[in-house]
């Protein structure tokens, strides 16, 4: 594949200590992104239960992600956007909720049974459908976090992780060759380091 080498299956979610980790993928190209991020899932969705987030920039983007990732047999996929109804709204993050504590509870006792339960649970959410916290919502405390648009600012990049991820989670920021420059204004404005991801996490 031109566009990056593919993670390998030996890459491993990440461990339940509390801090986070923010790593950046380069492709070549804005065509292969796309490509990349279903390779990269495909690898992520293997592990049963494994909460993901993934952040998009617009509604556009959010329904191409959804089309390409809905094919993916290891993950249950909900999306959130402007025109969601109320009622529906709360069943996805109500359901993601109990996703992450069915993860949390993985290895101390086995509380879900069947193929369904057993998927990755995956959210994908435009920011201006963020959880919003001031009205009482909870964070997605999603265990891996996909930037799959990288946010120009700094707010943007910090409300993700606010609302999104958990303590002890991965940021992977999907970057396209001029976005390094981005990158690196958001690291120097928010003093967290983005390091290349390696094969193995």
């Amino acid at each position: 594949m031109d566009s990056m080498e593919a993670p390998s299956p030996s890459f491993q979610p990440p461990s339940r200590s509390s801090q986070q980790l923010h790593f950046y993928l380069a492709v070549d190209r804005p065509q292969f992104k796309m490509e990349t991020v279903v390779e990269l899932l495909g690898v992520l969705g293997r592990r049963p239960l494994l909460p993901i987030v993934v952040c998009c920039s617009s509604r556009d983007e959010l329904d191409a992600v959804c089309s390409s990732l809905s094919t993916l047999p290891y993950i249950s996929l909900a999306a959130l956007y402007s025109d969601l109804a109320e009622r529906d709204r709360t069943t996805v993050l109500e359901k993601f909720r109990q996703a992450t504590i069915n993860w949390n509870q993985q290895g101390l006792e086995k509380s879900v049974t069947g193929e369904e339960e057993e998927k990755s649970h995956l959210v994908v959410v435009t920011d201006v459908c963020l959880p919003l916290l001031s009205s009482g919502e909870s964070s997605l405390s999603a265990r891996v976090l996909i930037n799959f648009e990288l946010p120009t600012k700094k707010e943007t990049y910090t409300r993700r992780i606010t609302t999104c991820l958990a303590s002890g989670g991965i940021v992977i920021n999907m970057v396209v060759g001029g976005e390094v420059t981005t990158l690196k204004s958001l690291e120097e404005s928010s003093g967290i380091i983005i390091a290349e991801m390696p094969i193995n996490v």
